[in-house]
């Protein structure tokens, strides 16, 4: 039987650490939680609803004025496995650490590169997380959801999610209208070590060879997460706020007649992704703060709560970051975290 609770505080539920209110709350912890909050939701009528997993990618801007739905399911399953390859199928409560953690254990390849990224299962495909030169839809197979208002279960495969940079069909086209219930990985049980960012690979030469094995990469990740990224338990954020932006090459020989220093990535179909950190950081912005918001000393992408800092404060900080990287490279930044209104 589901509980309803009323007015629930969700510091604690969302990494910013904003200290904000839902009118309704249901914990769900399995399928019948699931398909009873589906009839709650119809008995009610409730047409405002959020799906929260770790609170690790979102900000709140007030009091939600609907129900949040916040999934708690656990579970790691091997579901099929031959000699060269193994499905795992995880409950998208699932922390996402804990299923890294397990494929590093048992040695299955593809998402090592992904280490230490805050969250659960289920928001890996909405958000497509990558890192590293790896995104974690070229490892997803398929993946089990709920229709929010029907109640009919759906297995999207992979073609069905549409993903893209940072995104999938679940982040637009049908935002809040799914509940992920689990998603299903295909990885190797064969070594395909992915050292194409440069950082990484520079980083894994430091212990010298150029064979490396799982758990070399595993290191290697969190060595760099934990020396460029802020621990979101100790000060409040949501890991990078903007994307790096996609600009045609006629925009990046502009930009680099006046930057040759310009940080970019040419992208297989022709486009260049233009480092946002870099440019964030030729604005002057590095370091500095807005009231209780700052940009993080260590990495450009990440704004931080300082300590009590409302969600207008941190948009307001993100407003003129974008204001001021459109000026002066007539590059438009877009935001990657999830901005939840009331």
């Amino acid at each position: 039987m589901i509980n309803v609770e009323k007015n629930k505080n969700l510091k604690e539920y969302n990494t910013f650490g904003i200290d904000v209110n839902t009118k309704l709350y249901i914990n769900i912890e399995n399928t019948i939680d699931i398909l009873e909050s589906i009839k709650f939701i119809k008995n009610e009528n409730i047409t405002n609803i959020f799906v929260l997993g770790g609170g690790s990618n979102i900000l709140f801007m007030g009091t939600f004025n609907g129900l949040i739905l916040h999934i708690n399911t656990r579970g790691i399953n091997i579901i099929s496995e031959n000699d060269k390859e193994v499905y795992i199928k995880a409950e998208a409560g699932e922390k996402w650490n804990n299923l890294i953690q397990f494929c590093i254990e048992h040695n299955f390849w593809g998402l090592e590169n992904l280490s230490m990224i805050p969250g659960k299962v289920g928001s890996s495909p909405v958000q497509n997380i990558g890192a590293y030169g790896t995104e974690v839809k070229d490892v997803i197979y398929e993946l089990d959801a709920y229709d929010i208002f029907s109640g009919e279960k759906k297995i999207f495969k992979n073609k069905d999610c549409d993903f893209g940079y940072r995104r999938s069909i679940f982040k637009d086209k049908l935002r809040n209208k799914f509940i992920i219930s689990s998603v299903t990985y295909k990885l190797s049980k064969i070594p395909k070590p992915n050292i194409s960012y440069k950082g990484l690979g520079e980083e894994l030469q430091k212990s010298g060879g150029d064979i490396y094995n799982i758990n070399d990469i595993f290191k290697s990740v969190c060595k760099i997460r934990n020396t460029k990224l802020p621990n979101p338990d100790i000060i409040g954020n949501a890991g990078s706020f903007f994307k790096n932006p996609l600009v045609s090459s006629s925009k990046l020989a502009d930009i680099l007649r006046e930057f040759p220093d310009v940080v970019y990535f040419i992208q297989d179909d022709g486009k260049v992704k233009l480092a946002a950190a870099w440019l964030i950081e030729k604005c002057g912005w590095k370091g500095k703060s807005w009231g209780n918001a700052a940009i993080y000393e260590k990495q450009p992408l990440v704004l931080i709560n300082k300590g009590g800092a409302s969600s207008q404060e941190i948009m307001n900080l993100a407003n003129k970051i974008i204001e001021d990287v459109y000026s002066k490279f007539d590059v438009e930044l877009e935001i990657e975290v999830n901005i939840v209104a009331s």
